[in-house]
């Protein structure tokens, strides 16, 4: 048995990257998509790149902040359909309501240079990285 579903509740993959475990608005019982807004996250030698699936939204309805502290966060909210009384739902798969993905970015990440773009209810954000100064090796001349 795990401890992870009794101290997340219905969540069900624990994402130790995330922040959004620590957030108050994690507990809103309107936060009901942030465990369904997947998100991959990947580093290559010139930046961080996240993919976040937000099929069926418009970019208009995603919002991509940096805040202080070098967090990245990614909202938005995902509206519920117009029912009609005569409306007999066999099943309610797509998740709905409002979604917070946090990320504590790495020291090396040039926050201010951020772009994010969305393709096919793909949104993906690139963060470039600071070039790696190598390090400065002296030769030290040894007397005898």
């Amino acid at each position: 048995m795990s401890l992870i579903p009794r101290l997340f509740g219905n969540r069900s993959a624990f994402d130790p990257f995330s922040l959004d475990l620590w957030d108050p608005f994690f507990n809103s019982n309107e936060t009901t998509t942030i465990a369904n807004t997947q998100v991959d996250w990947k580093e290559t030698p010139e930046a961080h790149i996240f993919k976040a699936d937000l099929a069926g939204l418009k970019k208009e309805e995603v919002k991509v902040e940096v805040e202080e502290g070098r967090v990245l966060q990614i909202s938005g909210e995902r509206n519920v359909e117009k029912e009609d009384k005569n409306d007999k739902w066999h099943r309610v798969e797509r998740s709905r309501g409002r979604f917070v993905r946090r990320f504590r970015l790495p020291e090396n990440a040039k926050v201010e240079q951020v772009k994010a773009s969305m393709e096919n209810g793909v949104l993906t954000v690139i963060v470039p990285k600071e070039e790696m100064k190598k390090p400065e090796v002296k030769s030290i001349e040894i007397s005898g």
